[in-house]
């Protein structure tokens, strides 16, 4: 899984996506099969029984089940916010950062209803990028390294992976990068973020607009990734494209976590299979990307806190999908009578 010390780092990473597997069609075939001897009419579980197969096809168990999830948080600086595009200050990275260690944050909530593990991982948080509408935010070998550190959240034996997020700026980062993977305005991409004035609003498109406007006809993913982007979206790419190799299946999250997902999904189209979408952000362009992507969350809540918080609601179901495949009775073992054919 490591990238070597190659003179084009972005190789290594575009080889690894070549490389990706696909379903495991046996997985599925006997998920299928054990669901319809279930004690249930066919189909009544709905989602759930979707879900319990993309389990299977992704993790390539016969029988899906989830025993060590984890949503990893990914914190960083962004020096956009010195263009006056966020309603908090970047000392917000670090403080919620020491939140988040002391179980002060929702998600420590969220993840302690689920059972679900949580990790933060610090991204020099106390040193930004450069402001994406001046500066390229990464190099190539720090951005291939950053994807790299990203790869290494599914060590542990993790066998589902929220991906979970932090960095004041990051929804303009984000709209950054839907605007030059997907075209449009900048105005269609930026939303209010963590709650901005009509004034920052307009920064907000004005920084994006400039950021593009840098990357002049260049469109490739990567690049994209790395001269508009952020630390915690290249680590979150890396670590989608990782999962997928190690068969972990992946569940998204809002806004910013969708903009990782949209750089892997702007290399190979079908790079996100083993991914699910966890909820409709209220920041209005996240569905938009979702629609470019042909991507349908699993729920709208009208939440746009970040930090994981929707995936970590969305693994909650995941597991009672796998839990109630598996635990669920045959109309053999429970001595209980099938449809008849009448």
């Amino acid at each position: 899984m490591s990238l070597s010390e190659s003179a084009l780092p972005f190789n290594d990473i575009r080889n690894l996506v070549k490389s990706m597997p696909g379903p495991d069609e046996g997985a599925v075939a006997a998920v299928r099969a054990r669901d319809a001897q279930l004690t249930k009419p066919a189909g009544s579980l709905g989602k759930l029984e979707d879900i319990a197969e993309w389990l299977a096809a992704w993790s390539g168990k016969d029988t899906p089940k989830v025993g060590r999830g984890l949503v990893a948080i990914f914190a960083t600086s962004h020096g956009v916010v010195e263009e006056g595009v966020s309603a908090f200050p970047a000392a917000v990275n670090r403080q919620m950062v020491e939140n988040f260690a002391a179980g002060g944050a929702a998600i420590n909530q969220i993840c302690r209803s689920f059972d679900i593990g949580l990790k933060v991982f610090d991204l020099a948080v106390d040193l930004p990028t450069p402001s994406i509408a001046r500066e390229d935010a990464m190099d190539e070998p720090n951005c291939a390294a950053t994807m790299a550190y990203g790869m290494e959240a599914l060590a542990g034996g993790i066998d589902l992976i929220c991906l979970g997020e932090m960095g004041i700026g990051n929804t303009t980062v984000a709209a950054a990068i839907f605007h030059a993977l997907f075209g449009g305005e900048p105005e269609e991409w930026v939303g209010r973020g963590t709650g901005v004035d009509d004034e920052g609003l307009k920064r907000k498109a004005g920084a994006v607009r400039a950021a593009v406007a840098r990357l002049g006809p260049e469109r490739d993913p990567l690049e994209v990734l790395r001269r508009v982007g952020g630390r915690e979206i290249a680590a979150m790419a890396g670590l989608i494209i990782a999962a997928r190799l190690q068969r972990v299946p992946v569940i998204v999250d809002g806004f910013v976590t969708t903009a990782a997902a949209a750089v892997v999904h702007a290399m190979d189209p079908e790079g996100l299979d083993h991914c699910l979408f966890a909820h409709l952000s209220s920041e209005a362009a996240h569905g938009r990307a979702l629609q470019h992507m042909g991507k349908t969350p699993l729920f709208d809540f009208g939440m746009r806190l970040g930090e994981g918080s929707g995936a970590a609601l969305a693994a909650g179901i995941v597991k009672a999908a796998a839990a109630t495949h598996s635990g669920m009775a045959t109309f053999d073992t429970a001595g209980v009578s099938e449809k008849s054919g009448a």
